[in-house]
């Protein structure tokens, strides 16, 4: 999977990291049990200090979206269920970003529109978990 990062964007390189690698896994480019580049390779390929790469890892594996083994490196892991924590976590940022949109604006409508152009978007874990 190639990951694109931009060094100008207010968005730090760990959460650009993170945010590429989930996306991948969200339209199909990974798959459980794919193997992510060690981590300094990923420093490597983009001259980033590894412990840049080793935040967004452990933001992962702390969402076990990710699991890393001493021998075997870090794996996309997929859960078949989320677990209690992860729930309560979803529907903070879903409250979060919905009062958001709602200060900017937009309609309960549009807000709904969007997130089934997001989930369809993401059809292909939501096929796997079916």
């Amino acid at each position: 999977m190639f990951i694109n990062l931009d060094p100008s964007s207010p968005i730090p390189i760990f959460q650009q990291i993170h945010d590429r690698i989930v996306e991948g896994i969200a339209h199909g480019d990974l798959q459980h049990g794919d193997k992510l580049n060690p981590v300094r390779r990923v420093a490597a390929v983009f001259g980033i200090n590894p412990a840049t790469v080793q935040k967004a890892y452990d933001l992962l594996r702390s969402e076990g979206i990710i699991v890393t083994e001493k021998r075997t490196g870090s794996t996309v892991h997929l859960a078949t269920s989320p677990t209690e924590a992860q729930r309560d976590q979803l529907r903070d940022d879903l409250a979060r970003e919905t009062t958001r949109a709602c200060l900017q604006g937009f309609s309960a409508d549009e807000i709904r529109s969007q997130l089934e152009d997001i989930l369809a978007d993401t059809s292909a874990v939501t096929a796997r978990q079916s």
